[in-house]
C-alpha cells in the first residue's frame, strides 16, 4: 500500500480505501480501478491524495464497524465544516447539536473497545478532521468513566470546537507544520483566542451546552499572555483533561501529509511520562476505549525479535501473550520475570496506520490446544484483573464528581451558575 497524491494518480490503480460523499454515500468501493472519470472525481472532491494498492497486494481486511466508522467520518467532517463556517459568519450553527447528539448516540455508548483509525490529513482540513477524531474519542472515554451524559454532551461540543480559532490562520502559515517561529506560535495564540471570542457572545437563537465554554476557555488560554483563567472546579477540570488527552493522543498518531504519524503504543508511553499535564486516571480510561496492542498486531521486542499478540492483556496493554516467531514459544510478558528482560518496543502497522495482520491470519498460530488453552486461561485471569481497576477506576471518577458537588462553577466574566443535577446515561448497543 502507498499514499498517492491526487495529481500523480494513474488510470488503473487499485484503491485501498472506500471513497463516500458528504453524505456518507459510497462513490468508489475498496480495490476498485480508477479510470480518468474517477481520478477527475476525486479532484472535484477535494481529495489531496488516496491509498493505493500495489498490483499484486490483496484487499486489506476491514470490519463492518471499520466501514462504518470510516463512513461517519467523512460524514461528521462536512457536518462540522458548514457548523465551523456559519460560525466563522457570525451566524448560529445549524446542526450542530445534531452532529454531538450523533456522536454520542455512536460512540458515547460502546460496549467494546474500537479500532481507532484517522484519516489521512493536510494544512487545509486538519481542524475539522482532528476535531472529530477528538470529539469521539471524549464520547468513549466519558462512557468508560461513567461521566453524566450533559457533561458528555458538554465536552463533545467543546472537542467539536476549541480549534475553531485555527480557520483564522492563513495556510501558508499552518504549512509550516512543526517549523514553527515563536512568532508563529504567538499568532496562532491570538487566533486561537479570537476564535474562543467568537464563540463566546451569547446568541438569541443558539446556546451552547452548559460548560462547554468553560471547557474551552480553560483548554484556550492555558497558555496565553493576555489572560489568566481562574482553576474550574473538579468536574470542569476532569473534563478539560479528557479533553487534553484525546487532543495530544490524536495528534501524535493520526496520518498528516507533512508528517508521520508514531504508534498508538508510542504515543500512550509519551503520555504517561508526563503525568503532570495528561492525567493517568484519563489514560487508563482511553486503553480501555480503543485496541492498541490487539490480538493479531506483529511487534517488535526489546530483544531485536518480532512476534504476535496472541491475547491481550485487559488489565495492562502493554504485557499481552505473544508468541515469538523465531522460536515459536509463548510469553506472559504480564509476568515480572519475564517482562524483566524482554518488552515491546512498537507495533507493526500499515501505511495507513491500521494493524498489520488480521485475525484470519492469527487462527494459523493459534490452532495448537495447547496455545489455544493457555490462551483463554490467560485472557480469563487478566479480564478479572482489569474489572477490579475498571471498578476502582470508576470510584475514583465518582469520588471527583461528589467532591465538586457543592461547588458553583464560574464563567469568564466571574457570574456564578448554579451546578444542575445530572443524570447518569443509559447505556446503548452500537446500532
Amino acid at each position: 500500500m502507498q499514499f498517492v497524491k491526487t495529481a500523480d494518480l494513474k488510470p488503473g490503480m487499485r484503491l485501498a480505501k472506500p471513497i463516500y460523499n458528504k453524505m456518507g454515500v459510497l462513490l468508489y468501493e475498496r480495490d476498485t480501478l480508477l479510470t480518468m472519470q474517477g481520478i477527475n472525481s476525486i479532484e472535484n472532491f477535494g481529495l489531496i491524495g488516496i491509498f493505493i494498492l500495489e498490483p499484486a497486494e490483496p484487499v486489506p481486511p476491514l470490519s463492518r464497524e471499520d466501514l462504518e466508522f470510516e463512513q461517519f467520518q467523512t460524514i461528521y467532517v462536512f457536518k462540522l465544516k458548514e457548523n465551523m463556517d456559519r460560525l466563522q459568519a457570525n451566524q448560529a450553527p445549524v446542526s450542530l447539536s445534531d452532529l454531538v447528539r450523533d456522536i454520542q448516540t455512536h460512540y458515547g455508548s460502546l460496549d467494546h473497545k474500537l479500532n481507532f483509525a484517522q484519516n489521512l490529513r493536510s494544512s487545509a482540513d486538519f481542524v475539522y478532521k482532528h476535531s472529530i477524531s477528538v470529539g469521539i474519542l471524549c464520547a468513549m472515554i466519558t462512557n468508560q468513566m461513567h461521566l453524566p451524559a450533559a457533561e458528555q454532551t458538554a465536552l463533545i461540543t467543546a472537542a467539536l470546537l476549541y480549534d475553531f480559532g485555527y480557520l483564522y490562520v492563513p495556510q501558508t502559515v499552518l504549512d509550516k507544520g512543526d517549523d514553527l517561529t515563536t512568532a508563529d506560535k504567538d499568532f496562532i495564540q491570538l487566533n486561537l483566542e479570537r476564535g474562543y471570542e467568537t464563540l463566546r457572545p451569547d446568541r438569541g437563537d443558539y446556546k451552547f451546552p452548559v460548560h462547554t465554554l468553560d471547557i474551552i476557555q480553560q483548554i484556550i488560554f492555558k497558555n496565553s499572555r493576555t489572560l489568566k483563567v481562574k482553576e474550574p472546579a473538579d468536574n470542569i477540570r476532569l473534563l478539560v483533561d479528557i479533553l487534553a488527552v484525546a487532543d495530544e493522543f490524536d495528534h501524535l498518531t493520526a496520518m498528516n501529509i507533512n508528517k508521520p504519524p508514531i504508534s498508538e503504543i508510542a504515543a500512550m508511553g509519551r503520555l504517561k511520562k508526563d503525568k503532570a499535564t495528561y492525567n493517568p486516571l484519563v489514560l487508563s480510561a482511553l486503553a480501555e476505549c480503543i485496541h492498541i496492542l490487539p490480538t493479531g498486531a506483529c511487534v517488535d521486542l526489546s530483544d531485536g525479535e518480532k512476534a504476535l499478540v496472541l491475547a491481550e492483556n485487559p488489565a495492562d496493554f502493554l504485557h499481552p501473550m505473544v508468541l515469538k516467531f523465531s522460536t515459536n514459544m509463548i510469553y506472559d510478558l504480564s509476568d515480572p520475570v519475564i517482562n524483566k528482560s524482554l518488552k515491546i518496543t512498537d507495533i507493526m502497522k500499515t501505511m495507513d496506520n491500521r494493524i498489520a495482520l488480521d485475525k484470519d491470519s492469527v487462527k494459523h498460530f493459534v490452532s495448537d490446544a495447547y496455545i489455544k488453552e493457555t490462551a483463554d486461561r490467560f485472557r480469563k485471569v487478566k479480564l478479572q484483573i482489569a474489572q477490579h481497576n475498571q471498578s476502582k477506576l470508576e470510584q475514583k471518577a465518582a469520588s471527583a464528581l461528589m467532591s465538586s458537588a457543592s461547588v458553583i462553577p464560574q464563567d469568564a466574566l466571574g457570574t456564578e451558575k448554579p451546578l444542575a443535577q445530572k443524570k447518569p446515561r443509559k447505556k446503548m448497543k452500537l446500532r
